[in-house]
């Protein structure tokens, strides 16, 4: 990653915070905020005006580039202030964690075909790894993987079942991980296709991604064997290079979305009285937001340092796991402050408070359940301990 600097970096988000205040925040509101997220129409117009602002997807230079992990970070925080500047600004996931997948592993043909309409917010994406855990499917153990890949000529011939596969509803790009002879594949091929039917849209806690979260079969998808992503058998290799910065990017976009609801929290406490005096000035109130601070500057710390971690060219798999679980947790904890200290109105839609605890709560569980990851750093302590 070649970066830009700090200066350059803090003037890049100075302008993604800006517009996503100024701009983005007045559409929180807007009726084409649905239960399976923003709809199309509406990610279309908020492209635009980023566009036009100079602010769509400010984590790629023009060259093609990325910053770096740590820059991404200060960028990424500032877009999460709202819930829709991630969608606005093309940051949001699955479509940040795609660009950077197809940027790496990639080739240039592919680049070209898919990743180009993707950075330039013309076109959105999905990742279809996770399967239906009650069928026998992977859930959150992609080694159970029983969607499969088999080679006929110069094609590939796909059949599974996925779920909770984020955006493909309307998504023009997809990625798809399958297993053949040689171990897991990934696959990236044009949508909508017939091949690939979406059974349902599933109702789910979190409402802020376009297009929901689907239920999808695969049905004798044919592709093209160079639309293979990479080498056969190194699916899972690919799959570590992508969701570790991914677990990450998803740390620094609801941490931006925390910290706007830890500042709607404080407005409310020092403005409303209770009992003869602000709400602040009740010890109750005024040390959960003391606690929201200490949480959210830890968090803000280990996103940092996750970072740079991954900066220096490692996975950081057991990295991005402690900060995932780390940061999911205590930016859940400040949420549910916010909506503590705000009371009645904590838990209505008069604030975007509400959906953001609604969101971290589910962010808890996304990529990688916090008991998953906390049973994985476990067994790497095992493996410590018991070396010769």
């Amino acid at each position: 990653m070649s970066g830009v600097g700090a200066v350059k970096t803090a003037e890049i988000a100075a302008r993604v915070e800006a517009f996503v205040r100024d701009v983005v925040v007045p559409y929180e509101k807007d009726p084409r905020c649905g239960d399976h997220g923003p709809s199309d129409a509406l990610v279309a117009e908020l492209r635009e005006k980023a566009r036009a602002a100079g602010v769509l997807t400010p984590h790629i230079l023009p060259d093609g580039s990325h910053l770096s992990q740590r820059e991404t970070a200060t960028v990424l925080k500032a877009s999460g202030l709202s819930i829709l500047g991630p969608v606005a600004v093309n940051t949001m996931a699955p479509d940040e964690g795609n660009m950077y997948l197809l940027g790496k592993v990639g080739s240039p043909e592919m680049k070209e075909r898919f990743l180009k309409p993707m950075v330039e917010g013309r076109a959105r994406s999905a990742f279809f790894m996770t399967e239906p855990a009650g069928e026998g499917g992977a859930g959150s153990d992609p080694s159970m993987m029983q969607t499969t890949a088999v080679q006929d000529g110069n094609h590939w011939v796909i059949n599974g079942r996925k779920t909770f596969i984020t955006g493909a509803h309307g998504a023009k790009v997809g990625i798809v991980m399958a297993k053949s002879k040689d171990g897991a594949c990934m696959f990236v091929v044009d949508l909508p296709d017939p091949a690939i039917r979406i059974d349902r849209v599933l109702e789910t806690i979190d409402s802020s991604m376009p297009g929901g979260h689907s239920v999808v079969t695969i049905e004798n998808l044919r592709v093209p064997a160079d639309q293979m992503l990479g080498e056969s058998g190194a699916g899972f290799t690919y799959a570590q290079v992508r969701l570790s910065p991914a677990r990450l990017s998803h740390c620094m976009r609801w941490f931006g979305a925390t910290k706007r609801a830890h500042e709607i929290a404080t407005d409310y406490a020092v403005n409303r009285k209770s009992f003869g005096k602000l709400l602040i000035d009740h010890e109750g109130v005024g040390f959960m937001l003391a606690d929201n601070m200490i949480d959210l500057k830890q968090a803000e710390l280990m996103i940092d340092w996750c970072a740079d971690v991954l900066d220096t060219g490692v996975l950081g798999t057991v990295e991005s796991s402690m900060t995932k679980v780390a940061v999911s947790e205590a930016l859940f904890r400040i949420a549910d402050r916010c909506v503590q200290v705000m009371g009645g109105t904590g838990v209505s839609r008069d604030t975007i408070v509400e959906q953001v605890f609604r969101e971290i709560r589910a962010f808890r569980i996304y990529d990688g359940p916090t008991e998953v990851h906390k049973w994985s750093l476990a067994k790497k302590i095992k493996r410590d301990a018991l070396k010769p």
